[in-house]
């Protein structure tokens, strides 16, 4: 089986989100499966997320896609698969590709984030892989073709080995956002001795401090206002607007909490190693109200117990479908919840030592990139 790969390769550094990781993730994935990844090593598919004119973002699709079609008519591959937002997609060069006899695959994992109805880009594909259970039914409204699929998440074997606890944190990793920010307060406040150790990006003062916007003429004002009222509607502007309050400041109780972004290895020793690890699963949105936010299943739910973490994540629907709770993880549902959930667990090493033992087997067996491609495959009959 050999598998054309369009997964934000890039060789360059790009002023976007972290994206690398998903290349290492597939990439090592594929080849645990058994099969053999092919690319087009012209291609930079992360600079394709890079914001610019509509004519640069133009000039980069064409050249892409024909390098790409070019690439496979010389290396036919059984199998395209991509994570590409719509906006990188050119649907006549996956029309051409599946007349070829490839199967063309699309992972997205922001559709409960990013939209309310789906982007006409994801029809062109033979099979949508679709890792948020909300997402289901957007893809069911539009009768597109998909696949509910956990994220895709590789762990070296070596991390794979359950390691004993290291300290009696519990700790989240992870960077800030408004909503992470405003939970883990609320948590601080109701218990300012909890041993919570926060580690990531963005939650450090100096990381607070907001540089001077340049200022913009009335008519891009408004043109940007008119963009926040199409997206996210009068009553998502209206919420965008009740949070400019929001600072972004941090509490001092909640700053002694704060630790920094750990390297590589100390984010593995930290996960599987802490006495409880902590998944968020809420997140910023205009479409939902600061104090009820909307949640999904996200990476980390299945990263932390894959590396054989005591894991305690924020309960969304769909969760259940992944695991048993209370046997191989634990969830929460509000800052209480997690404080009651946190007591329990760091008073029951029987059951701590159980969730990771059951939810690593679980993970491993069920939820890795090779038993994903396997249902794949099937679905697609190759």
């Amino acid at each position: 089986m050999k598998i054309f790969l369009s997964f934000f390769q890039s060789k360059t550094k790009h002023p976007i989100p972290a994206y690398s990781f998903w290349e290492y993730y597939i990439k090592n994935g594929i080849e645990e499966a058994g099969y053999e990844w092919i690319e087009c090593p012209d291609v930079d598919w992360a600079l394709g997320r890079v914001p610019k004119s509509k004519q640069a973002q133009l000039n980069w699709k064409q050249d892409a896609w024909q390098k790409t079609v070019d690439f496979l008519k010389a290396n036919p591959a059984d199998l395209f698969l991509s994570y590409l937002y719509p906006h990188q997609i050119d649907t006549s060069a996956i029309e051409q590709i599946r007349k070829t006899g490839t199967p063309c695959v699309n992972f997205f994992c922001d559709h409960i984030r990013d939209f309310t109805t789906l982007p006409k880009e994801f029809a062109a594909f033979d099979l949508n892989w679709v890792p948020e259970y909300k997402a289901i039914q957007q893809y069911k409204k539009a009768g597109y073709p998909y696949i509910n699929l956990p994220m895709p998440m590789w762990v070296a074997p070596q991390y794979r080995i359950l390691q004993p606890e290291v300290n009696s944190q519990i700790t989240f990793i992870g960077s800030k956002d408004i909503q992470r920010h405003l939970m883990f307060e609320s948590v601080i406040k109701q218990d300012p001795i909890v041993d919570l150790a926060i580690y990531g990006s963005g939650w450090t003062p100096s990381a607070d401090i907001q540089q001077e916007l340049k200022p913009y003429g009335l008519h891009k004002k408004i043109r940007f206002q008119f963009q926040q009222l199409n997206q996210y509607g009068i009553n998502g502007y209206t919420e965008k607007l009740k949070r400019r309050s929001y600072t972004g400041q941090i509490s001092i109780a909640l700053q002694s909490k704060i630790h920094g972004v750990p390297p590589a290895e100390e984010y593995n020793r930290l996960t599987s190693g802490s006495m409880i690890t902590v998944g968020v699963n809420r997140y910023p949105s205009y479409l939902f109200p600061l104090a009820k936010p909307d949640t999904y299943s996200r990476l980390r739910d299945i990263e932390a117990p894959m590396l054989g973490a005591c894991y305690l994540t924020e309960w969304t629907e769909g969760i259940e479908q992944l695991y048993d709770i209370n046997n191989e993880i634990e969830t929460y549902t509000t800052p209480e919840d997690f404080l009651q959930k946190t007591a329990l667990l760091k008073n029951d090493v029987i059951k701590r030592k159980n969730l990771k033992t059951n939810g690593q087997k679980r993970v491993l067996n069920n939820h890795s990139i090779p038993a994903s491609l396997k249902e794949i495959l099937c679905t697609l009959n190759l």
